[in-house]
């Protein structure tokens, strides 16, 4: 119990190293992100707010008390960012790979959300 309960932490501290560095990007967003940022018709307030919203959504997701609720939010956020790359007409690989990492890493941390979704007792 105690291997699966080290790897369970391992694996949420990597998807947290990716979370972290996408919102600490956005936090210190130099000219050439912003200008991405702009291309895709985000100003810097909404920026910096986006990267807000994925701190808190990884925050939530790190405590094991509403590491659940944390999932969820991530993966809504995520699935923005794969319909804002759609949209855009960039490519959705790495999006979609956070995507499946976040949520592999969530149905092995979390046996209550892998049991409700796939109907298991």
């Amino acid at each position: 119990m105690k291997t699966n309960n080290t790897v369970a932490w391992v694996l949420t501290g990597l998807i947290s190293l990716a979370f972290l560095g996408s919102a600490a990007g956005k936090f210190m967003a130099n000219a050439e992100a912003l200008k991405m940022a702009a291309n895709m018709g985000i100003d810097a307030n909404t920026y910096l707010l986006i990267g807000t919203v994925e701190l808190i959504c990884l925050i939530l997701f790190i405590i094991p008390r509403t590491g659940i609720l944390g999932t969820l939010l991530l993966s809504a956020y995520m699935g923005g960012a794969i319909a804002t790359h759609l949209e855009h007409g960039e490519s959705i690989i790495a999006p979609c790979v956070v995507q499946t990492v976040l949520l592999l890493v969530a149905f092995y941390r979390f046996p209550d959300l892998r049991k409700t979704l796939f109907n298991q007792k």
